[in-house]
């Protein structure tokens, strides 16, 4: 194989697992933004903030790779919490859409704030050309790795 050596990546993917783990991002994001809910829940609120539209519990769930029924789970913790609710979707009267309410759609730009501002501040004195090249490679190996799991899977 010319190029690009897996074994030779190895390293530096379980020292991103590692640092990713050990430096609790996640739970400092939530507690700096003060959020009492699981990772779970959290995925689902950045889901619906990404998506920038009230999506079906399916489409929260295809996009989260799991079942309908752990996003269902989750949705009601977020409903009692007044971070999501469930909307009338209007081109199916008898179908159910989940949106943001101001409060999570507010709880989850403040999270995607504090995470997106540690990872800006961590290649902050790399040249535009290299954050652009990282952007763009990560995103292909991420997309080429799932693809190709998935396949292996079928």
């Amino acid at each position: 194989m010319s190029g690009l050596d897996p074994a030779a990546m190895l390293p530096q993917l379980m020292q991103l697992g590692t640092v990713l783990n050990r430096s609790q991002l996640v739970e400092r994001a939530m507690e700096h933004v003060g959020l009492q809910i699981d990772r779970p829940g959290l995925t689902v609120l950045i889901t619906l903030r990404m998506a920038d539209r009230p999506l079906r519990v399916g489409e929260i769930a295809a996009r989260m790779q799991v079942v309908g029924p752990h996003v269902t789970r989750h949705l009601h913790d977020l409903e009692r919490a007044d971070l999501v609710r469930r909307v009338t979707d209007p081109d199916d009267q008898r179908a159910r859409l989940v949106e943001l309410t101001e409060k999570g759609a507010a709880a989850a730009g403040r999270y995607l704030e504090a995470v997106l501002g540690w990872f800006a501040d961590a290649v902050a004195d790399w040249s535009e050309e290299d954050k652009a090249a990282f952007g763009r490679l990560l995103s292909r190996f991420v997309d080429d790795l799932q693809a190709h799991l998935v396949e292996r899977r079928g």
